[in-house]
């Protein structure tokens, strides 16, 4: 559970986003976030803030918040950091996991496979989890903290861009990585990763998104934590 009220509302909003609830370049007013989530705007200026470290949200100047609008070549050049980052995860954690951890990596995988081609949104947000997963058992905080923004990026990327069930193939995948990961094959588990997450670059294609009211769109992700106290 988050840990506070504004971690709450970033968490919501961040669902909102990669479940393409708000569509790219839309406006993120204070008032209407706070009047949405029951909180104040001071609360949701501090989680638009923290959405835009994370590259979902951009500030502008005397205009306020939107949700971040990332071209194609933009998500390649993510994606390109992303690879490199993620090659340096399963370096250091081949063949150094501890056998609670890969039982924890082999029972997340097969829940990403009993909802693979049953619920797309939740499939797509395994698959960004599958991979925040294996940063934190590296144990390097900034690692973490770097593979955890290209994640959210890319999660963006794909719910702009992305073909319908474009994150099902990953399960298989993700199986892969973590068969070699356990062998303590780190060239392999390298390779593997790298052509995993091209894979996913390439599943991508232009598709428009209809507008709607903000406080509408956001609803479900405010019944969550109305009941918490600021």
């Amino acid at each position: 559970m988050p840990a506070s009220r504004t971690e709450a509302v970033q968490e919501a909003l961040r669902q909102a986003i990669i479940e393409q609830k708000l569509r790219p370049g839309a406006k993120l007013p204070e008032d209407a976030l706070g009047e949405t989530f029951g909180t104040s705007r001071t609360i949701a200026r501090e989680a638009l803030g923290r959405l835009a470290v994370e590259g979902l949200v951009d500030l502008k100047p005397n205009k306020g918040a939107f949700v971040a609008n990332p071209t194609l070549e933009e998500g390649r050049d993510i994606f390109m950091v992303r690879r490199g980052l993620e090659q340096t995860v399963t370096g250091l954690l081949a063949g150094r996991l501890r056998a609670d951890q890969m039982t924890q990596l082999k029972a997340f995988n097969e829940k990403e496979r009993s909802v693979s081609g049953v619920d797309e949104k939740e499939s797509i947000r395994l698959a960004g989890e599958f991979h925040l997963l294996l940063a934190r058992m590296t144990g390097n905080q900034l690692l973490i903290r770097y593979v955890t923004e290209v994640v959210s990026r890319c999660s963006l990327i794909l719910a702009m861009y992305g073909r319908p069930h474009s994150a099902d193939c990953g399960v298989d995948e993700h199986a892969e990585i973590i068969a070699a990961l356990e062998r303590g094959d780190a060239p392999k588990a390298s390779h593997l990763m790298d052509h995993h997450l091209e894979s996913v670059a390439g599943r991508a294609m232009l598709e428009a998104r209809a507008e709607h009211d903000i406080r509408e769109l956001l609803a479900p992700y405010a019944a969550r934590i109305k009941g918490m106290t600021e």
